[in-house]
């Protein structure tokens, strides 16, 4: 592996920050939402299955009585 200088270093990622592209607010906004959703979707589910997961524990152990 060849070693690079310093100041070819910063020209090569000054070329690199050249090419990235950012998000528009709107791609931001719409990536948030999606986001938000699917962890409010994703809680929901894993409460559910608790709750059911919790419920027969119960049931089973309150059969050993």
């Amino acid at each position: 592996m060849s070693r690079t200088n310093p100041a070819q270093f910063v020209r090569q990622v000054r070329q690199e920050i050249k090419r990235i592209t950012w998000a528009t607010k709107r791609e931001t906004l719409v990536a948030t939402i999606t986001v938000l959703i699917m962890v409010i979707i994703a809680s929901l589910f894993f409460f559910l299955v608790d709750l059911l997961l919790s419920n027969i524990v119960e049931l089973i152990l309150s059969l050993g009585n």
